[in-house]
C-alpha cells in the first residue's frame, strides 16, 4: 500500500507540474437557454465532442461519427435505462437481461455485445469497474442522473483509453438550475419512481450546489424486482483568477433478483412468465467523487485536470441446480448449495490536459497534450453456503487482481485551408497487471504491458451544410489479469488490438439531415478467453474482420410533424483465424434500425418509434438450434429478428409542470434478447404515467 501510495503522490506531482489537462464538455447548443449556459461556465461537463461554431451544429471538430442525444430528447424517450437510448443510436447493438440494465450489455459496430471493447464514461471518468482487472459490466450509470449521452466513433477515439476499440460512450449528469423539480411515474409490474433535482447560485453567480436523488422499486418483469437508490450531488466555485473548481460525489445501491438463468426453451415457447431464479440477487453499491478544476492561462491556453476515485461492490448470490431434475421437469430446479461470487473495485486515477491554440508553420493549430495515472484493484471472493445459513459460508477462493497504468497522448488539429483540416495523433498505454492468491499460500504473479497507438483523421468542408470526414487509427483493449496471468503464469498476452478505417459524410439542408459512414476493423491479437488450463490461452490468438456502413436521416414535415431514421448495415462480423474461422460473432445482428415518428405542437410532443434488430448468434460456433434442455457449458442458437414498437407522450400544463406517459412493446412481442443460461425474454407491453413540476 505504501508503495502504491509512493506511486499515486509521484503521479498528482507530475500531473499538477504538466502541462496538459482533463478533455471537459464544452458542447454549444442553439438551444441552451442562459441558465444552462451559466451554469456550464461554472462547472464545465467533461466534453467528447466540440461543435465548430454555433450557427450550424452539422460541421464538426470531431474526425468520427458522433451522435448526442440531449435532455429534451431523453425525456421523450422515456427510458428505464441508459440502453433504453443506445439501443436508438447507429452502430449500437444492445444484449438486455432485465429491463433496467443493471448491467452493461451493449456491443459497437459489429462487436459482439457481451464483450463490447468500447470505453464508459461518465462526465469523462471511467465508470466500468475493471478496465485492467477484468469485470468491466458489473456497473451501469442509472439515466435518472443523466442530462446527455454521447457516443463517438472514429479516430477521435485516440483521446481515451483504453477499449476503445468500437468506441466511447460517455454519461453527461444533470447540474440542477436554481429551485426545485420533483418528477415521479409509476407503471407496469408495481414500477414507482421518485426523482429530486434541486439547486442554487450564490448571489454573484459564481458558486452554485446542486443534488439529484432518485429512489426506485419495482416487482419487475417476470418479477425480477429491484429496489435502487441513487443520490448525486455536485458543487462548483468560479474563482477571481480564471480558474474553476469543481466537485462531484454520488452514492448507488441496488438490490435486483436477476441472475444468469434464463427460461428453458419449452416455457419460453409456451408463453412462460415466471422468474427463473426467484431466489438469486445481484446486489451493488458504489461511491465515487471526481474533482476537477479548470485554469484558463490565457486567451489561447488551457489547463484542465480530473481526480477521480470510486469504490463498488458486487454480491452475486446465486443457487446451484440439480441438472436432471431440471431436464425432466423442464425449468431450473434448484438444491439447497448457494454461491456466493463477491467482488469489490477500488480505483484512483488522475487525469490533466493542456488545449493550446496556436500557429504551426503558418497555419492554425489547435493542440492537446494528455497524461493519466490509474490504479485499479479487485477483491474477489467465493462463498460456499447453504440456504439455511444466511449467505454465510467458507470462502474457498479469495484473490486480489491490481494493475497500474500510466497513460500519454498528444493531438493536433491542424487546418489546412478553411476547408481542410487533418488531426494526427498519438496515444501510449502502459500497464502492469499483479494477481494475487490468498488462499494458495499468497502465491503472486505480474505481467506487463505497453501499447501504441498512432492515428490520423480528417474533415473537410463541402459547403457549409456538408462535412466530409475520416480516418485510421490504432485502438486496443488489455487483456484481464485473468487471461493474461492465467495459472498464475505470465502468458505474455500484448493486449487486443484493432487498426480501424472510417469514411462518412454528413450535413444538413433545409428540411433535411443526414449522415452516412463506412467503417472497417481489423482487429487482431484477439485473446482466447474463459479457459481455465493456461495451456490454452499462453500466446495471442484470434483474428476478426468488421466491416459495414450507418445511415441517418431526418426530415421535417409540416404540421408538426417529423421523422427521424437510423439504420446499420454489418453484412461481416467473422473470426478470420482459429477454430471458429468463417463464423459470425456472437451478438452482431447484420441489421440494426430505428424510425421514429414525432409530433411537436405547442404543449404536446408524442412520438411512435420501432426498434428492430435482426437475428444473431448466441455463440462462437453459429450453432442453429437452442438447447431444449438443462444443457451445460455455453448456450448457444440462432436468435430471431423482432421488432419493437413505443408510443410516448408529454403535455406541459404550465410552464413548470409536465405530465408524460408510454406504452411500451406496443404490440406485445415476445422475443429473445439474449442466451445466457436459458433465454432472456424482452418485457412485455407495459405502461407509464408521470408527472413533472418544478418550483
Amino acid at each position: 500500500m505504501r508503495a502504491k501510495m509512493s506511486r499515486l503522490s509521484l503521479a498528482v506531482a507530475l500531473a499538477t507540474l504538466s502541462l496538459s489537462a482533463v478533455a471537459q464538455q464544452q458542447t454549444v447548443s442553439a438551444e441552451n437557454n442562459e441558465n444552462k449556459a451559466e451554469r456550464k461556465t461554472i462547472m464545465p461537463a467533461l466534453e467528447v465532442i466540440r461543435v465548430v461554431g454555433t450557427a450550424n451544429p452539422v460541421l464538426l471538430d470531431q474526425t468520427g461519427t458522433v451522435v448526442i442525444i440531449n435532455r429534451e430528447q431523453i425525456e421523450q424517450i422515456q427510458p428505464l435505462s441508459t440502453e433504453d437510448i443506445l439501443r436508438r443510436i447507429p452502430g449500437i447493438n444492445i444484449k438486455s437481461e432485465e429491463e433496467t440494465s443493471v448491467v452493461a450489455n451493449f456491443g459497437i459496430r459489429g462487436l459482439s455485445a457481451s464483450e463490447s471493447k468500447s470505453l464508459m464514461l461518465e462526465d469523462g471518468v471511467p465508470v466500468a469497474p475493471g478496465l485492467f482487472v477484468g469485470n468491466d459490466r458489473y456497473f451501469n450509470p442509472r439515466i435518472q442522473r443523466v442530462e446527455q449521452v454521447e457516443v463517438l466513433k472514429g479516430s477521435a477515439s485516440l483521446r481515451y483509453g483504453p477499449s476503445t476499440i468500437g468506441g466511447v460512450v460517455n454519461y453527461q449528469t444533470k447540474t440542477p438550475d436554481d429551485g426545485v423539480t420533483l418528477t415521479g411515474r409509476a407503471g407496469s409490474f408495481n414500477m414507482q419512481e421518485v426523482n429530486v433535482e434541486a439547486g442554487g447560485k450564490s448571489a454573484s453567480g459564481d458558486a452554485f450546489a446542486g443534488i439529484v436523488a432518485t429512489h426506485a422499486s419495482s416487482d419487475g418483469f417476470m418479477d425480477k424486482d429491484y429496489e435502487m437508490t441513487d443520490v448525486m450531488a455536485k458543487a462548483g466555485v468560479i474563482f477571481s483568477n480564471n480558474q474553476k473548481l469543481g466537485i462531484k460525489i454520488s452514492r448507488y445501491e441496488n438490490d435486483a433478483n436477476i441472475s444468469y438463468r434464463g427460461l428453458l426453451l419449452a416455457d419460453y415457447l409456451a408463453g412462460a412468465d415466471y422468474n427463473p431464479a426467484p431466489d438469486d440477487y445481484f446486489l451493488t453499491d458504489r461511491t465515487a467523487f471526481d474533482i476537477n478544476h479548470e485554469w484558463t492561462l490565457s486567451s489561447n491556453a488551457t489547463l484542465k485536470t480530473l481526480l477521480y476515485w470510486s469504490e463498488m461492490s458486487r454480491d452475486y448470490w446465486r443457487y446451484n441446480v440439480d441438472s436432471a431434475a431440471s431436464n425432466e421437469a423442464g425449468r431450473w430446479v434448484y438444491t439447497d448449495a448457494l454461491t456466493g461470487n463477491n467482488r469489490s473495485f477500488d480505483r484512483v486515477g488522475i487525469e490533466t490536459r493542456l488545449n493550446v491554440d496556436h500557429n504551426l508553420a503558418g497555419l492554425t493549430a489547435n493542440s492537446e497534450l494528455g497524461l493519466r495515472f490509474m490504479q485499479e484493484e479487485a477483491n474477489d471472493t467465493r462463498i460456499r453456503a447453504v440456504r439455511s445459513a444466511d449467505r454465510t459460508g467458507v470462502n474457498d477462493r479469495h484473490r486480489i487482481d491490481s494493475a497500474d497504468s500510466v497513460a500519454a497522448y498528444a493531438q493536433s488539429r491542424i487546418e489546412l485551408n478553411d476547408q481542410f483540416a487533418v488531426t494526427p495523433g498519438l496515444r501510449v498505454e502502459s500497464y502492469e497487471q499483479t494477481r494475487l492468491i490468498l488462499t494458495d499460500n499468497n502465491a503472486t504473479a505480474k505481467t506487463s504491458n505497453t501499447e501504441v497507438l498512432p492515428g490520423i483523421g480528417a474533415t473537410y468542408n463541402l459547403n457549409e451544410a456538408a462535412q466530409l470526414y475520416g480516418g485510421v487509427y490504432r485502438a486496443f483493449s488489455p487483456a484481464s489479469n485473468g487471461v493474461a496471468l492465467d495459472g498464475l503464469t505470465d502468458q505474455d498476452l500484448d493486449g487486443e488490438r484493432s487498426t480501424n478505417y472510417e469514411l462518412g459524410l454528413r450535413g444538413k439542408q433545409g428540411k433535411i439531415s443526414y449522415e452516412v459512414a463506412a467503417f472497417m476493423m481489423d482487429f487482431s491479437n484477439q485473446v482466447v478467453t474463459g479457459n481455465s488450463d493456461p495451456n490454452l490461452s499462453q500466446s495471442n490468438a484470434g483474428e476478426t474482420e468488421h466491416r459495414g456502413m450507418e445511415f441517418m436521416l431526418g426530415y421535417q414535415l409540416a404540421g408538426g410533424f417529423s421523422i427521424h431514421s437510423n439504420a446499420t448495415w454489418v453484412p461481416t462480423s467473422e473470426f478470420k483465424s482459429g477454430e471458429n474461422q468463417g463464423n459470425r460473432l456472437p451478438y452482431a445482428p447484420k441489421i440494426i434500425a430505428n424510425l421514429a415518428l414525432n409530433y411537436q405542437l405547442e404543449k404536446l410532443s408524442a412520438a411512435l418509434t420501432a426498434h428492430h434488430r435482426g437475428e444473431q448468434y448466441g455463440d462462437a460456433s453459429n450453432t442453429l438450434d437452442i438447447p431444449d434442455g438443462a444443457a451445460g457449458g455455453i448456450w448457444g442458437g440462432l436468435m430471431p429478428s423482432y421488432t419493437v414498437l413505443d408510443l410516448t407522450a408529454q403535455y406541459k400544463l404550465a410552464d413548470n409542470v409536465r405530465v408524460f406517459g408510454a406504452v411500451k412493446n406496443l404490440t406485445n412481442k415476445r422475443y429473445i434478447t439474449g442466451l445466457r443460461q436459458g433465454i432472456y425474454v424482452g418485457p412485455e407491453r407495459s405502461f407509464e404515467l408521470g408527472v413533472s413540476y418544478s418550483f
